[in-house]
C-alpha cells in the first residue's frame, strides 16, 4: 500500500493553524486553573488520603474579570470626561457654587460631547491616551517574558515546512489574537471614545474593530523588539534591558490614570495640549478621525488611510524581520555564559567580612534569598526599584506630591506613599517567593525542614526589608516637619502594624497563585491573585486615611485575621502543591469563619431593608432586628452545616455531642461570672462619663416591646453567634496556633463587629467564651456564657 505525498499547507493555513495552537495552549492553560473540577471526576487520580484535587477559582477570577472591566471602564469615561472638561478652553464644565466655590461638573462635559465633535484640543489629548495605551500593549507583554532564555517557539516553528515570512505572518496574529493586556488597555477606552462620538450601542462594535487593527501593529513592534534584542545582544544586557522596560512601563500606567483624576497635576494636561498635531495621521490617531467622521463619505476615507497604513507598516516590519532572520534564529554564543573571575580588589577584604556577618546573623534559608537576588538583575530591579517608580509615578501624576518637602506637611499622604512602597515590594517579592523557585521547587520538599517553615522565614525576611522603605519616606517626612503631633504616632503604628501583616498575605497568595506545573513562566502566576491582593491592600490604607480610632482597629483586626486565615489554607495546600490530582482533606478553617460572618451581617443588613421597606423611619424596630438577625443566623447555620455534611468536614463544632454537661456548665459559671463582674464594672464607669448619656439615649430609641430585645440578646446571639466566632473562627485559629493567641485573636474579630463603645466587655467576653470552649469542646459551653452576660447586663441597663 503507498503512502500518498503529504501536500503542501497554503499559506493561509498555516497562519491559521499557528494561531489556533497558539489559543488553543491559552484556553487550556485557563480551563486547567479553574475548571478542573469539571473534567471528569473519575479520571482524576485519588489523593493518598481519597481526597481528589478541585478548583472553585474559577468564581474568584469571574469576580476579578468582571471587577477589573468595570473598573477600566469606569476609569476611561473619567479620561474623557476629565480631558474634557481641562483641554476644552470654553468648557460649561466649570461651575461656581453658591459659597463661591469652584467646582467640575462632568455631566455638563459629557452633554457636550454627544452634542458636538471633539475639541481639537480633546482630540490630539486622545490621540496621546491611545499612543501611550498602544506603548503599554508593546511593553508590558514584552517585559513579562524571559528575554535571556531561548525563544523555543521560534526555533521550533523555523523546523516546519513552510516559508519563513508565512511564520512571521503567523506569529504576528497569533501574538495580536494573545495580547490579553493590550485588549484590557484598550479596549475600554476606545468603546468610550465610540460612546461619545455618537456610536451608541455600535461603540462596542466600533472599539473591536479598530482593536483589531491596533494590535497587529502591537504584536510587530513586540515582534521586532523581541526577535532583534535576542540575536544582537548578550544574555547579561538583555537582563538590564528587560529590567529597564519594566520600570518604563509603569510610569505610562499611571501616567494615563492620572488624566482620569479630579486632581490630576497640570503638567499631566499641559502634555496632553502639547501632543503634536501631526500625529493625527498615524493610526492611533486615524482610529479616533474614523469614529468622529461627520458623515459616512469622511468615515470611509478615515478606514482606508488607517488600514493602509496598517498594511505598510505590517508588511515593511515582516521585511525587517526577515532581515533579522536571514542568518537563523539562533544566535550563537549568546545562550550559554560564564561569569569570569575578577582578580582581587582592595574592598574584597571587607566584602568578606560582610559574607561573614551574615552568614553568623542569618539562616541559610534568607542567605540564599538574598543571593539569588543579588544574582538576578530583572528580579533585583523589580523587587527593589519598580516600587519607588510605581509609587512616585503615582503621586506626581495625581497631583499629591510636587517636592519631597511637602511630605513634611501632608503626613497622611506620607504614611500612604510609605505604606503603598511597602505593599509594592512585598507583592514584587514575598509574592513570588514559591515562582521564583522556577522548575527546582520540588527541592524544597527534600530538605529536612518543612516547607512551611521555609516560607515562615522568607516571609520574615522580606518583612524585614520591607520596612526599609517606610523607614526612609518617614524620615524624609520628619526631616521636613516642623512640629511634632500624635497623629503621627499613630500614623507610623498604622504603617508598621500593616507591613508584616501584608508580608503573611503576600506569601500565602503567593502559594495559590503559584503553578509549578506550567511550562510558560507566564502562566506560573496566575494574576488573580495579583489583583485580589491589591484590592485587600487598598482596603488597609482606610486605616491610614480615618480619622476615627475605632475603624482604624477594625480594619487593621479583619485585615489581621484575613492574613492568618490565608496563611492557614495555604499551610494546608502547600504538601499538595506539586501533586496535580490531590489535595488536602477539608476541615473547619479560619476563613469558614470569617466567610459566615460576612455573610450572615450581609444578609441581616438585607432582611432588615426588606422587613422596614414599606415603613416611615429607617431605624429598624426591636421586632425588625430580631427577626433580620434569626433569619439570618438561622441561614447562615443550616448552610454551613449542609456544606460540612456534603464535603464530610473534619472539626465540625458540636453543642453538646461529645461533651461532659456537668463540667461544661461549670466551667460556664466560672467564665460568666468573669464577664458579668468586667461587664458590670465597665458600666459603672460609663455611668460617670459623658458616654453615657449617648448610651441611653439609644436605648430609649429603640422602639417596641423589650420581649423581642431579649429574645434577641439572650437566645438568638448566644446561638448563631458563638457557632461562627467561637465554633468555626476560633477553632479554625486553634488548628494554627496554641490558644491563647486564638483566644485573644478572636476575642479581637468578636469584639469589633460590635460598636465601639462596647469593644472592651465584649473582647473580655470573647475571651471567656473561647476559654470555655478550650475547655469542655462543645458549644453549650460559650452559649450559656454569652446568655447569662447579655441578660445581667440587658437588666442593668433597664432596670438598674
Amino acid at each position: 500500500m503507498t503512502q500518498q505525498a503529504a501536500q503542501p499547507l497554503s499559506q493561509a493555513r498555516a497562519i491559521w493553524l499557528m494561531t489556533k495552537m497558539r489559543l488553543t495552549r491559552q484556553r487550556n492553560m485557563v480551563a486547567n486553573n479553574l475548571f478542573r473540577k469539571f473534567r471528569g471526576k473519575k479520571k482524576q487520580k485519588k489523593a493518598r488520603d481519597g481526597i481528589a484535587k478541585t478548583s472553585s477559582m474559577w468564581v474568584l477570577t469571574v469576580v476579578m474579570v468582571l471587577f477589573m472591566a468595570f473598573s477600566f471602564v469606569g476609569l476611561s469615561r473619567n479620561v474623557v470626561l476629565n480631558m474634557g472638561c481641562h483641554l476644552v478652553a470654553d468648557s460649561a464644565c466649570h461651575v461656581v457654587e453658591k459659597d463661591g466655590e469652584r467646582r467640575d461638573n462632568m455631566e455638563l462635559t459629557a452633554a457636550e460631547l454627544h452634542q458636538a465633535p471633539f475639541q481639537p484640543e480633546l482630540a490630539h489629548g486622545l490621540t496621546m491616551v491611545i499612543t501611550v495605551l498602544c506603548g503599554i500593549a508593546v511593553l508590558l507583554p514584552l517585559g513579562s517574558k524571559e528575554l535571556a532564555q531561548p525563544d523555543w517557539d521560534m526555533e521550533w516553528l523555523v523546523t516546519m515546512p513552510v516559508e519563513r515570512s508565512t511564520l512571521l505572518w503567523g506569529r504576528l496574529l497569533e501574538r495580536s489574537a494573545a495580547n490579553f493586556t493590550g485588549m484590557f488597555a484598550l479596549l475600554p477606552p476606545l468603546g468610550i471614545i465610540a460612546w461619545y462620538s455618537g456610536l451608541g450601542w455600535f461603540a462596542p462594535l466600533a472599539a473591536l474593530a479598530a482593536l483589531i487593527v491596533l494590535l497587529p501593529l502591537a504584536a510587530l513592534l513586540h515582534t521586532l523588539a523581541d526577535t532583534g534584542l535576542r540575536m544582537w545582544l548578550p544574555a547579561s544586557q538583555l537582563r538590564n534591558l528587560q529590567a529597564v522596560t519594566g520600570l518604563f512601563s509603569m510610569p505610562l500606567m499611571y501616567f494615563v490614570m492620572a488624566l482620569g483624576m479630579p486632581g490630576a497635576s497640570g503638567f499631566v494636561m499641559d502634555w496632553a495640549r502639547a501632543f503634536p498635531a501631526w500625529a493625527s495621521w498615524t493610526p492611533p490617531g486615524m482610529v479616533l478621525q474614523a469614529m468622529q467622521a461627520p458623515g459616512l463619505a469622511q468615515a470611509v476615507q478615515a478606514i482606508a488611510l488607517l488600514l493602509v497604513q496598517a498594511a505598510v507598516l505590517i508588511w515593511a516590519g515582516v521585511a525587517l524581520m526577515r532581515y533579522q532572520l536571514r542568518n537563523g534564529v539562533v544566535n550563537a554564543g549568546s545562550r550559554e555564559s560564564v561569569r569570569r573571575k575578577q582578580p582581587a580588589v582592595a574592598g574584597d577584604t571587607a566584602r568578606g567580612g560582610l559574607r561573614t556577618w551574615l552568614s553568623g546573623a542569618m539562616s541559610p534559608i534568607k542567605r540564599r534569598e538574598l543571593r539569588l537576588l543579588s544574582r538576578d538583575r530583572n528580579f533585583l530591579v523589580q523587587t527593589l526599584v519598580l516600587p519607588v517608580v510605581i509609587v512616585i509615578s503615582q503621586m506626581i501624576f495625581n497631583g499629591k506630591l510636587s517636592s519631597f518637602a511637602e511630605l513634611g506637611q501632608h503626613h497622611t499622604t506620607t504614611a500612604a506613599i510609605a505604606f503603598g512602597m511597602g505593599v509594592y515590594v512585598l507583592m514584587l517579592s514575598a509574592f513570588q517567593t514559591l515562582n521564583n523557585e522556577g522548575q527546582v521547587l520540588w527541592l524544597l520538599y527534600t530538605v529536612p525542614r518543612s516547607i512551611e517553615s521555609v516560607l515562615k522565614e522568607k516571609a520574615q525576611l522580606w518583612g524585614t526589608l520591607t520596612m526599609l522603605y517606610p523607614l526612609v519616606v518617614i524620615g524624609i517626612s520628619a526631616w521636613y516637619t516642623t512640629h511634632f503631633e500624635w497623629s503621627m504616632l499613630v500614623l507610623l503604628l498604622t504603617v508598621f502594624a500593616g507591613i508584616p501583616i501584608y508580608s503573611l498575605i503576600a506569601v500565602s497568595l503567593g502559594v495559590f497563585a503559584c503553578d509549578p506545573l506550567a511550562v510558560d513562566v507566564r502562566a506560573r502566576v496566575r494574576p488573580t491573585y495579583i489583583y485580589l491582593y491589591m484590592l485587600l491592600a487598598g482596603f488597609y490604607t482606610w486605616s491610614i486615611y480615618s480619622s476615627v480610632w475605632s475603624q482604624k482597629l477594625v480594619v487593621m483586626v479583619l485585615v489581621a485575621s484575613m492574613a492568618l486565615a490565608l496563611w492557614q489554607k495555604a499551610r494546608d495546600a502547600l504538601p499538595y502543591l506539586l501533586d496535580p490530582a490531590a489535595a488536602p482533606p477539608p476541615r473547619v478553617s479560619t476563613s469558614d469563619g470569617l466567610i459566615a460572618a460576612t455573610a450572615f451581617f450581609i444578609l441581616q443588613s438585607l432582611t432588615t431593608l426588606w422587613i422596614m421597606k414599606d415603613t416611615a423611619t429607617t431605624t429598624p424596630t426591636l421586632k425588625a432586628a430580631t427577626i433580620a438577625f434569626v433569619t439570618s443566623g438561622l441561614l447562615v447555620y443550616v448552610l454551613m452545616r449542609f456544606v460540612y455534611w456534603r464535603s464530610k468536614t473534619a472539626g465540625v463544632p458540636a453543642i453538646l455531642r461529645g461533651g461532659d454537661t456537668r463540667l461544661t456548665l461549670r466551667y460556664g459559671a466560672m467564665a460568666a461570672a468573669v464577664a458579668c463582674a468586667v461587664g458590670l464594672a465597665y458600666l459603672v464607669v460609663l455611668q460617670h462619663s459623658s458616654l453615657w448619656s449617648e448610651i441611653a439615649r439609644q436605648m430609649t430609641a429603640s422602639t417596641g416591646p423589650r420581649g423581642w430585645l431579649l429574645l434577641l440578646a439572650v437566645l438568638a446571639a448566644p446561638l448563631f453567634e458563638e457557632f461562627i466566632f467561637r465554633g468555626l473562627i476560633y477553632g479554625g485559629l486553634r488548628r494554627s496556633m496554641p490558644a491563647a493567641p486564638a483566644m485573644l485573636m478572636s476575642a479581637a474579630i468578636f469584639a469589633v463587629v460590635h460598636p465601639p463603645v462596647s469593644m472592651l466587655p465584649v473582647f473580655v467576653l470573647g475571651l471567656c467564651t473561647a476559654w470555655t470552649y478550650e475547655r469542655s469542646k462543645t458549644l453549650l459551653g460559650p452559649m450559656l456564657v454569652h446568655a447569662v452576660y447579655n441578660a445581667i447586663i440587658l437588666s442593668w441597663q433597664f432596670w438598674m
